[in-house]
């Protein structure tokens, strides 16, 4: 497989993974500067993670209809204009306006990176390009933090979002160079129904779920809207089963390997997505730490994942998908309730320690459920595989946001005063029990299942048997 192409790619994946990490880090000093509050901030994380799942299903018809390199560098110009809007926002509501323009751009980037992936490698190198796709993108949330406090700490919050400019033109240059024409397999009419259904239903929930835990607008907005997204998923459900070519195609649910790399995905992200969101919140509110001080031990996480990319392929062979995900859904999710258990006279070294085993957990699954997806998936099914994985994946994250501001809210508003230490503690014990409900999800399949893409075989029950 040419590398060109993942590397150029992953400029997109740098750029959405440092502003992500780079955005946590400096919370409390956006919120004083723009007069709100850090719980209140998180309505923009949110706001970005509903505009990806509202655009990510029809990122791909485009790519299809107008040329994957096309929406590619179109994609950048927008994020990089959302980032710039982003950096001249002086209140709330202009923040979340602009984080929501980002997602945009980040929507249209998504698909191109996983089509040309998938559609140009073996399914016996699928592990590995994943792997070599991510870990140029890992850079990002492993400067983010770090960046992002010392740009927040000793200049101001604006720079977090004015440096993705030079980086968004690199990778336009870049796609325009390298970046080959991707072939249209299946080429399929818009379900433009499907379209609004499924955006109004992915935005009505997770908004809806993020507002029910915000002091900053009325309960019944929240619930509202929770409502609307809702009755619009069940109206979608009825809608694809009537329509020849639906947005999301759900009938890929009845392969039993898709569906467990999508449920169990799905569960464990909710709790990844609450923790960049809630540790550095607690290392500078329950610690007294600066952003740029957290940052500093929070990018460790992003070293762990970085370093199990070297080895992932290798581990998978040995250990197949099901025992290496059910076992490490579980061991990942542990190292995410042991952040609950920090305290400031824990040694720093320790908790360097355990983030980086953290991380490295992880991206072991990660990796595993990513290329899972598309393990008995024919290619000409890829393009719709593509949006269902990825909505399913920014839907789980932005759940774990409002799940873990919601905890947080619940725990305020019980003890009658402002964030302590202990708040953050149960919330992470919260969101690593939810995470690691999604071993259940794995644990039916088979020992061989994904082999085509994993490489690992077990040893034929005839030959077991004799031994």
């Amino acid at each position: 497989m040419n590398r060109v192409v993942p590397l150029v790619l992953a400029v997109a994946l740098f750029m959405e993974q440092m502003d992500s990490t780079v955005i946590s880090t400096s919370l409390p000093a956006i919120a004083a500067d723009i007069g709100s509050s850090p719980i209140a901030l998180k309505l923009a994380l949110t706001a970005y993670l509903v505009s990806l799942a509202v655009f990510i299903p029809v990122s791909g018809w485009m790519a299809d209809r107008f040329g994957a390199k096309n929406v590619f560098r179109a994609a950048i110009v927008v994020f990089v204009a959302g980032s710039v809007a982003c950096a001249a926002s002086g209140s709330l509501l202009a923040f979340v306006v602009s984080r929501f323009l980002q997602g945009v751009g980040g929507a249209m980037m998504t698909p191109v990176g996983r089509l040309v992936l998938v559609r140009s490698t073996p399914r016996s190198e699928l592990v590995g390009a994943m792997a070599w796709l991510t870990m140029p993108a890992l850079v990002g949330p492993l400067l983010g933090p770090p960046v992002g406090g010392f740009l927040t700490t000793y200049f101001s919050w604006h720079w977090i979002f004015l440096i993705n400019v030079p980086i968004g033109v690199i990778g336009i240059w870049c796609a325009t160079r390298y970046l080959p024409s991707i072939e249209t397999l299946v080429r399929r009419p818009l379900d433009i129904v499907g379209f609004f259904l499924s955006g109004i239903a992915a935005s009505g929930v997770v908004f809806g779920l993020s507002v029910v835990s915000l002091p900053a607008l009325p309960s019944w907005v929240g619930f509202t809207t929770l409502a609307v997204g809702l009755v619009s998923t069940v109206l979608y459900l009825l809608h694809a089963r009537r329509t020849a070519e639906p947005l999301l195609a759900l009938d890929l649910f009845r392969n039993q390997v898709f569906r467990a790399s999508i449920i169990g995905g799905s569960l464990f992200r909710i709790g990844v997505g609450a923790v960049p969101f809630l540790l550095p919140l607690m290392f500078q509110i329950g610690f007294g730490l600066s952003p740029f001080q957290s940052g500093l031990i929070t990018f460790v996480s992003a070293a762990g994942a970085m370093s199990m990319k070297l080895v992932t392929k290798w581990f998978y062979r040995k250990t197949g998908f099901r025992n290496s995900l059910v076992y490490g859904s579980v061991v990942a999710a542990g190292f995410i309730a042991v952040n609950g258990l920090f305290t400031p006279s824990t040694p720093y070294w320790l908790m360097i320690v355990l983030l980086l085993a953290g991380g490295f957990f992880r991206s072991l699954f990660f990796t595993g459920t990513n290329a899972l997806a598309y393990a008995e998936i024919p290619n000409e099914q890829t393009s719709q595989a593509t949006p269902i994985s990825s909505v399913a994946q920014q839907i789980s994250i932005a759940l774990g946001v409002a799940v873990a501001g919601g905890i947080l809210e619940i725990s305020t508003n019980m003890h009658g005063g402002p964030l302590q230490l202990a708040d953050f503690h149960v919330a992470f014990f919260i969101v690593a029990a939810i995470s690691s409900l999604a071993c259940i999800s794995f644990w039916g399949l088979s020992p061989d299942a994904g082999s085509e893409v994993s490489g690992h075989r077990t040893r034929p029950a005839a030959t077991a048997a004799a031994e």
